[in-house]
């Protein structure tokens, strides 16, 4: 059967506790299976197809999960939505089995952040940006006085890096993002990590927002983590260069900057060069290593987290 690594990926599976992708299907290392994601966001299970499945598959991997669920937590119901993305940005949601919990709430390396997996396409919390947080609380706890930090997060959406910056010990942190509705869940999630203080947020453009950005500075981390294209907002070809060349006069010397990019058709040498031509004095520190689950068979369309720092 064409989605065999699924169905055996299933077959391994434990109960999990953090929400985490189970399955990494678009990677390219297993045939068959490239427009298939498993997603955990307990307690719901939450498989995305990027291509139409038909009935037998869907059942296929119903009773997959019905078996597997009955080994690892015999009598707890199991929570299972299937969403189906269609060409031209469209998305079917369903839930096929259990109940969705509301207010859904699940938990990262200890922090918790609010997420609604059956309306849209971008469910709250994107699981392969873990080890780019981790690498945000690591940095912000290794920093010789973290209450004395001042974090820009830009493109916040939600703002779990601002969640982990300040769960960290990080002293201030300003959100921006044109989404207001992002934004609120963004204040949401610091009330629910006990970390509201110290964290401000502006549902602005940041193409319009440099004048407050800049009085807000300098920072000693910010955090660049865009759309890839999101038309009339942000196409990295030609917008990613614009934020890049501020960086500099906006951080501390000794400052970092985290640069994301989550488009497989731009490589890894987009940002670099970027980084080159606008911002020459930046330092380049590392390329934070995507998590186990998410290795592709070519590194350079995965998701990019690169490390700079101002000397």
């Amino acid at each position: 059967m064409p989605m065999q690594a699924l169905l055996d990926a299933i077959a391994r599976m434990d109960p999990p506790t953090d929400a985490q992708r189970i399955f990494h299907g678009r990677g390219g290392l297993h045939p068959g299976c490239e427009h298939l994601v498993l997603d955990a966001f307990p307690p719901v299970l939450l498989l995305t197809s990027f291509a139409p499945l038909d009935g037998d598959r869907e059942a296929a991997i119903g009773d997959a999960l019905h078996q597997r669920w009955q080994q690892v937590a015999p009598g707890q119901p199991l929570n299972w939505v299937l969403q189906t993305r269609q060409p031209g940005g469209q998305a079917d949601t369903r839930l096929m089995a259990g109940a969705v919990p509301q207010p859904h709430v699940v938990t990262e390396h200890g922090a918790r952040y609010l997420v609604h997996v059956l309306r849209g396409q971008n469910h709250g919390l994107f699981p392969d940006m873990a080890a780019g947080r981790d690498w945000v609380r690591r940095t912000v706890a290794a920093h010789p006085e973290p209450a004395r930090m001042r974090v820009l997060n830009l493109f916040a959406y939600t703002c779990a890096f601002s969640v982990v910056a300040r769960l960290a010990g990080a002293g201030q942190v300003l959100n921006m993002d044109m989404s207001r509705g992002a934004i609120a869940i963004g204040q949401q999630n610091h009330q629910l990590n006990g970390v509201a203080a110290g964290a401000s947020f502006a549902a602005h453009d940041v193409f319009s927002s440099w004048g407050k950005i800049a009085r807000g500075g300098a920072y000693d981390l910010i955090v660049v983590d865009p759309p890839s294209y999101q038309k009339g907002s942000f196409v990295a070809t030609k917008d990613y260069a614009r934020v890049v060349r501020r960086l500099p006069e906006l951080l501390m010397h000794g400052g970092h900057a985290l640069l994301c990019l989550n488009a497989p058709e731009l490589g890894l040498n987009f940002l670099t060069a970027l980084v080159a031509e606008h911002a020459p004095a930046l330092e380049f520190v590392e390329r934070v290593a995507n998590p186990p689950v998410f290795a592709d068979a070519d590194e350079q369309r995965s998701l990019k987290v690169l490390a700079y720092r101002l000397p």
